[in-house]
C-alpha cells in the first residue's frame, strides 16, 4: 500500500515562490539584456541620459571632437558629464544622425509599463474615489458621516491632517474612497505621475456656493481628466439653496445633468445623513458605466498615498494597490526604495493577508520613507528587489545630473515651429477676477486649427506652491498680470522647471502668446531681478519722508535700480529706488541676508510686510 507523502509548509511556500517567479518571469515586458543606445537606419535611438563618453562610443565619434562641439557652442563639458535630450540632440543632428528618445518598459521602468492581462483575468474593482471641496464646506464630515465614525472630531481644528484611505460596503460592492488635506497633494501625486483617481466627489456647501478652493478643486479634477460628481452638502441648513450651487458652477463648465450637462449632482446632508445613500449610489452608477476591472492573480503594482517616519516601527506608508494583489511578506520596490512587508493592516488597524485591486493598506517594513505619489510593485525575490531599486537610484542620480529642460516660451516657440505641440498649457493669476476671466477668453479665443490654448486655471491672487504644482503636473507656463511671485516661489518654480512671465499691459501678454503660436517668439530683452527685499518697519521723517525698515531675503537691493512695490503678491507701484543706507550710512548696494532702510522717488504709501522687487533690463545673448 503507498503511502501519502507528507508536505510540509515550508514546501508548499517554496512551490507557491516558485510559481510567482515562473509567473514573473514569463512577462512580455521582462528583458534579459538591454540596450540603452543603438543606430538604427541612420537614427540614433537612446533610452537613458548618456555621458559624453557614452554618446562618443554610440555614435563613434571621438570625445575631444564632441567636447569641442560643444565649447565652440558655449558650453564646457568634461568627459564623464551627463548630457540632457536637447544636448544629445543638437550633437546626433551636427554629425548626421537623427534622433528619437524611447521609453523602457522592463521591471526597472514599472511606471512605464502598460499593463496587458487577458480579458479572462480580469474582474470588476471597487472605484476609488477622492473627496476635494473648500475648507468647512464639509469634506470629511460626508466621509465621517458615510464610515459611521469620528474622525474629523479626533483631528486638530476638525481639519483633515493627512491623507486617510477608506473602504465602504455598498449592496455588496466596495467602494475605496481617499481623503486629501488639500488639493496640493492631490497635484502632487499627479506631478510624479500617480493617477489614483477614477472619481472626483466635489463638495459644496448649499448655503455657501462656489468659494476659492472650489474652483482649485474643479481646475485639479479636470486637469487630470476625472469623472466628477457634485455633492451639494448642508441641505439642512435654513439658507440652503441647491440651485444657486448649480448655475455658479456652469461659470466653470460643471454642468448637472438637468441643464443639458453630463455632471451628476446630489443633495446631501451629513448632519443628518439625507442623501447620503443617493451619492453612494451614484458613484457605483458611474462605477459601473466606466467598467473599472483589474486581475488579482498577478504581481502587486500600484501608489503610496502617505508615508511617515514611525518611531516605534520605522518607516510606515500606506499604499493603494491598483493591479494584482499584495502579500504579507512580499518583497517590493518604491520609488527608488525596496523592503519585505512585515506587518499589513487595513484602515482599521486590523492585519490583512491580502490586499488586491483597489485596496488601501498601511505596511511596515520598508529600507526607507517614500515619497506620496511613488509607485510600487512587488518581487518574487529579495534579491531581484535590491538589484531593481539600486538601479532605479542610479538612473535617478543620472537624470538629475543631466537636468531637465524647463518649459520655457523658448522651448514652446521651438516645439511649436517643429510641428511637435497641439496644445499650449497655461496658468493665469491676476490682480482681479475681471482681469483673470479677460485674460482667459482673450487668449482661449487665439485659438486656430492647428494649435490650442488652453487655460488650465484662471483666478485672482499671488503665485503660490498650488499653482507651481498645477504647472508641473499640466506642463504649463504662469502668466502673472499684475502679479510677482516672491523670491521663494521664483526659485521652486525655476527648481520645477516652470517659467513664470510676468506682464502690465494686456494686449503684450496677448502679442506674445499670438506670436508663439506662430513660431515667431523672440525674447530680445529679458527682465532680470536683482533681489527682494522684506519691509519690516516704517518710519516718518520730517523733509525725508517714508523710509522703509527692511530686510534683503534675495539677492541684493541696489540704490537709485528700478523697483516694484508688491503688496500679498501685488504690483501697487513701479518707479524708482531712493536713498539706501545701512545704519546711517549711505551704500550702493546691499545683499542678502542684511537689513537696510531705503525711500522710494516720490512714494510714501508703503506698509509692512510688503516687498520690494529690483530689476533691470538686459539684452538678452
Amino acid at each position: 500500500m503507498k503511502k501519502n507523502k507528507f508536505v510540509s509548509n515550508k514546501d508548499k511556500k517554496e512551490a507557491a515562490n516558485r510559481n510567482r517567479q515562473a509567473n514573473f518571469d514569463s512577462r512580455p515586458h521582462q528583458k534579459k539584456k538591454e540596450e540603452f543606445a543603438k543606430i538604427n537606419g541612420g537614427v540614433f535611438v537612446y533610452s537613458k541620459p548618456l555621458s559624453v563618453a557614452d554618446l562618443s562610443k554610440a555614435i563613434n565619434v571621438p570625445v575631444n571632437a564632441i567636447i569641442k562641439y560643444l565649447f565652440m557652442n558655449g558650453q564646457m563639458v568634461t568627459i564623464n558629464q551627463m548630457l540632457d535630450d536637447e544636448t544629445i540632440g543638437t550633437i546626433c543632428l551636427e554629425y548626421g544622425y537623427d534622433f528619437k528618445k524611447e521609453k523602457i518598459v522592463d521591471a526597472e521602468h514599472f511606471e512605464e509599463l502598460e499593463i496587458e492581462d487577458d480579458p479572462k483575468d480580469l474582474r470588476e474593482r471597487a472605484p476609488i474615489v477622492t473627496v476635494m471641496g473648500h475648507v468647512d464646506h464639509g469634506k470629511t464630515s460626508i466621509i465621517d458621516a458615510i464610515r459611521h465614525t469620528n474622525v474629523a472630531a479626533g483631528e486638530a481644528g476638525g481639519i483633515s491632517q493627512a491623507i486617510g484611505a477608506y473602504q465602504k460596503d455598498v449592496h455588496g460592492k466596495k467602494i475605496t474612497i481617499i481623503d486629501t488635506p488639500g488639493h496640493a497633494a492631490f497635484t502632487a501625486m499627479r506631478a510624479r505621475g500617480a493617477d489614483v483617481t477614477d472619481i472626483c466627489v466635489l463638495v459644496v456647501a448649499a448655503d455657501d456656493g462656489v468659494m476659492p478652493q472650489t474652483i482649485e478643486a474643479i481646475n485639479h479634477a479636470q486637469a487630470a481628466n476625472c469623472q466628477m460628481i457634485v455633492a451639494i452638502n448642508k441641505m439642512d441648513k435654513a439658507g440652503a439653496d441647491p440651485r444657486r450651487v448649480k448655475e455658479e458652477l456652469m461659470q466653470h463648465n460643471v454642468i448637472a445633468e438637468e441643464y443639458g450637462g453630463d455632471v451628476l449632482m446630489v443633495e446631501v446632508s451629513a448632519k443628518t445623513g439625507q442623501g447620503l445613500d443617493d451619492l453612494l449610489e451614484t458613484i457605483l452608477l458611474k462605477a459601473e458605466m466606466m467598467e473599472l476591472k483589474a486581475n488579482p492573480n498577478r504581481y502587486a503594482i500600484g501608489t503610496v498615498l502617505e508615508a511617515n517616519l514611525d518611531k516605534g516601527e520605522g518607516p510606515k506608508a500606506t499604499f493603494l494597490v491598483q493591479n494584482g494583489t499584495l502579500n504579507a511578506s512580499d518583497y517590493v520596490v518604491v520609488g527608488e526604495i525596496y523592503g519585505k512587508i512585515r506587518r499589513m493592516t487595513n484602515e482599521y488597524g486590523q492585519i490583512v493577508k491580502t490586499a488586491g485591486p483597489s485596496t488601501p493598506v498601511s505596511v511596515i517594513g520598508l529600507s526607507a520613507v517614500p515619497n506620496a505619489g511613488d509607485r510600487f510593485m512587488s518581487f518574487p525575490s529579495e534579491k531581484e528587489a535590491k538589484e531593481i531599486a539600486e538601479k532605479r537610484a542610479l538612473a535617478k542620480k543620472a537624470e538629475e545630473q543631466a537636468g531637465t529642460a524647463a518649459r520655457s516660451l523658448e522651448d514652446l516657440n521651438n516645439l511649436v515651429t517643429s510641428g511637435s505641440i497641439q496644445n499650449i498649457n497655461v496658468i493665469v493669476k491676476a490682480d482681479t477676477d475681471g482681469s483673470a476671466e479677460a485674460l482667459k477668453s482673450s487668449l482661449e479665443k487665439l485659438s486656430n486649427d492647428q494649435i490650442k490654448v488652453h487655460v488650465v486655471a484662471a483666478q485672482a491672487g499671488a503665485i503660490n506652491d498650488n499653482d507651481i504644482l498645477l504647472a508641473q503636473a499640466s506642463g504649463s507656463i504662469i502668466y502673472g498680470f499684475n502679479i510677482r511671485p516672491d523670491a521663494r516661489i521664483s526659485q521652486k518654480a525655476a527648481e520645477a522647471g516652470i517659467e513664470i512671465r510676468p506682464h502690465r499691459i494686456i494686449y503684450e501678454l496677448i502679442d506674445e502668446m499670438t506670436d508663439l503660436m506662430k513660431g515667431m517668439y523672440k525674447a530680445e530683452q529679458v527682465e532680470n531681478v536683482t533681489g527682494q527685499a522684506e519691509i519690516r518697519h516704517i518710519y516718518k521723517i520730517t523733509h525725508v519722508g517714508t523710509v522703509a525698515g527692511s530686510y534683503v531675503t534675495s539677492g541684493l537691493i541696489k540704490a537709485g535700480e528700478k523697483i516694484r512695490l508688491l503688496r500679498a503678491g501685488v504690483i501697487v507701484y513701479e518707479g524708482k529706488l531712493g536713498s539706501l543706507k545701512r545704519f546711517k550710512d549711505d551704500v550702493k548696494e546691499v545683499k542678502e541676508g542684511y537689513e537696510c532702510g531705503f525711500t522710494i522717488d516720490g512714494y510714501n504709501d508703503i506698509k509692512e510686510g510688503d516687498i520690494i522687487e529690483g530689476y533691470e533690463m538686459v539684452v538678452k545673448e
